[in-house]
C-alpha cells in the first residue's frame, strides 16, 4: 500500500493517506519506511510538538519554511504576503487562512513540478490548528500534481 502511494506520485497522480493508531504501534516507523523508499522524490517532513500547538502555522513552517519558501517569490502578491506574514517574515495583520492555504498548495505544487514530492507529517494530533487546516485544504485539492501526502497521528 505504501509503495503504491510512492508509485502514484512518481507517475503524476497525487494521493493522501492518514495513518491512525494508538501511541507505539509503529506509525512513525511507517513514515520512516516511506522516507527510505522515496528515492527520486523531494522529501519534506513535519512533526507536531505538543508545546508548539499554540503557535499558529508552526507545523506548516516545518514543512515548507526551508528551501521551498524561496518559491514564494513566484506567488501572486496576496498569497506571498499571507504566507510570509504567517511565518513571521513580514509585518502586517494576521493573514487570511484561505490565502495561506492556497499559497501552501501553490508552493508544494511548484516543488512537485521539478521532482515528485513526498510530504510526511507525524504526530498530527500535536499540530497547531492553522497548520492542520492548511494541510487538509492542500490534501483535498491534490489532482494532477506529483505529490504524496502521508499523515500519522492518534
Amino acid at each position: 500500500m505504501l509503495d503504491r502511494l510512492l508509485e502514484r506520485a512518481r507517475a503524476g497522480r497525487s494521493s493522501a493517506l492518514v495513518i491512525r493508531g494508538e501511541p507505539g504501534v509503529g506509525k512513525s516507523a511507517l513514515l520512516d519506511y516511506i522516507a527510505e523508499r522515496s528515492s527520486g522524490c523531494h522529501l519534506v517532513r513535519a512533526r507536531g510538538v505538543e508545546s508548539e500547538m499554540e503557535f499558529a502555522f508552526a507545523g506548516l513552517f516545518q514543512l515548507c519554511g526551508g528551501r521551498s519558501l524561496g518559491r514564494a517569490e513566484q506567488l501572486p502578491a496576496p498569497q506571498r504576503e499571507a504566507l510570509l506574514r504567517a511565518f513571521g517574515l513580514t509585518d502586517g495583520p494576521a493573514p487570511e487562512s484561505f490565502l495561506v492555504s492556497l499559497a501552501t498548495l501553490s508552493v508544494l505544487s511548484d516543488v512537485a513540478e521539478v521532482q515528485p514530492l513526498v510530504c510526511l507529517v507525524d504526530d498530527v494530533q500535536w499540530l497547531d490548528r492553522e497548520s492542520v487546516a492548511a494541510l487538509s485544504f492542500v490534501a483535498r485539492r491534490l489532482e494532477a500534481e506529483t505529490i504524496a501526502m502521508e499523515f500519522a497521528g492518534s
